[in-house]
């Protein structure tokens, strides 16, 4: 059985999407629609624009949703995944690619998310960091024992964790896991906290465009962050796409799960093709990984 993966912010690259719009005419389709329901020209800074301009939220998430659906969609009949997960952001591409969402209710979603987490960004000081080689129940522990808003938020891989909190609370929590051990305990250049209890606000605004979108059934199961299981209940996947920006994102477990299911190969599709694949290795190496071409 073969998983179709998406990924999430870090995927992006300069150029990004610049190939497909040239050489498909339902990715120009695509795109130039994708302009008019964001209402600014996503397009211009995604073919030309730099990584600075590319690095902002409200550009990011939507960037990559774009580039993931739109390699998905050209490739026609021959993409037809069994199952479908995403890492973070990821989710929403998933989702679109398992027919749950429409292009058009995806990309308005991811939209509102987008929006929804500068805002709360911006209400909040607040960053992320990257904690590598130290066990995650030490990670989780030391982020418990320190007086701010600080916790685990992207299981990555075995021995990769980010945290995620308020400024002073990430600057203590590198201290101690440099002084526990850790190989590596860095500040990441990130706008805000995601997957914390301070993106709560745009829990609550995302929670709103969630109710009143249009879910139809699932084509295929969806391996979903929160609960690193397969669903197709389509109150639960609501349900787990708001929570999921306040909640870690089990990627760790949502990989050793689909194995545990009978998952043989990993397919990327979008950004680089390369993150999601990274981490799957270090989670089993065994399994074969490719990125979806066109």
């Amino acid at each position: 059985m073969k998983a179709y993966v998406f990924p999430g912010q870090g995927a992006q690259f300069e150029g990004m999407g610049r190939e497909l719009y040239e050489k498909f005419p339902l990715a120009k389709e695509l795109f130039d629609q994708a302009n008019e329901i964001l209402g600014f020209n996503i397009t211009e800074i995604m073919f030309s624009g730099s990584m600075e301009a590319l690095k902002q939220t409200k550009v990011t998430q939507p960037a990559i949703f774009l580039h993931s659906i739109i390699t998905a969609m050209v490739n026609g009949d021959a993409f037809q995944p069994a199952v479908v997960a995403g890492h973070s952001l990821g989710e929403f591409s998933a989702l679109v690619a398992n027919e749950v969402l429409s292009f058009e209710d995806g990309l308005a979603l991811v939209k509102e998310r987008a929006f929804a987490m500068q805002e709360a960004c911006e209400q909040q000081e607040s960053t992320m960091a990257a904690v590598l080689g130290l066990a995650d129940e030490k990670v989780a522990e030391i982020c418990a024992s320190i007086d701010e808003v600080v916790v685990p938020a992207n299981y990555n891989c075995p021995g990769q964790l980010v945290i995620s909190g308020s400024l002073p609370g990430i600057e203590k929590a590198v201290e101690q896991m440099t002084a526990a051990g850790a190989m590596r305990a860095i500040v990441l250049p990130v706008g805000g906290a995601f997957h914390s209890p301070l993106m709560e606000s745009a829990g609550k605004r995302l929670a709103d465009a969630i109710e009143s979108a249009n879910f139809n059934v699932a084509k295929c199961p969806i391996y979903q962050n929160v609960t690193a299981k397969p669903t197709t209940d389509i109150d639960a996947i609501r349900k787990n796409l708001i929570t999921q920006l306040t909640a870690p994102v089990k990627w760790t477990q949502t990989i050793q799960q689909m194995l545990e299911d009978g998952v043989e190969r990993f397919v990327e599709v979008g950004g680089t093709g390369k993150v999601l694949r990274g981490m799957i290795r270090r989670i089993n190496r065994k399994t074969p990984t490719e990125t979806l071409e066109v």
